[in-house]
């Protein structure tokens, strides 16, 4: 697999992450709890998706040799 590929893969994840991220953002919250529940998973699924966003870029990028660095990750 070729990091073109790989990258593909990520995007592709990102965007399930995404549609997931949706669908927990629109179920109800009755309780205190269920809604500090929601909103701890709502962060955990946003902390996945930018983590799997920022690799796809780095794939994609892996070899420009214009592109130093992330925010988080350096090549």
């Amino acid at each position: 697999m070729t990091l073109a590929e790989l990258a593909v893969s990520y995007r592709e994840q990102a965007d399930i992450l995404r549609h997931r991220i949706q669908f927990v953002s629109e179920l109800p919250a009755w309780t205190a709890e269920e809604k500090i529940l929601k909103e701890e998973r709502l962060r955990m699924l946003e902390a996945m998706r930018r983590d799997v966003r920022d690799m796809a870029v780095i794939c994609e990028r892996y070899y420009d040799r214009s592109y130093r660095r992330n925010e988080r990750y350096s090549l």
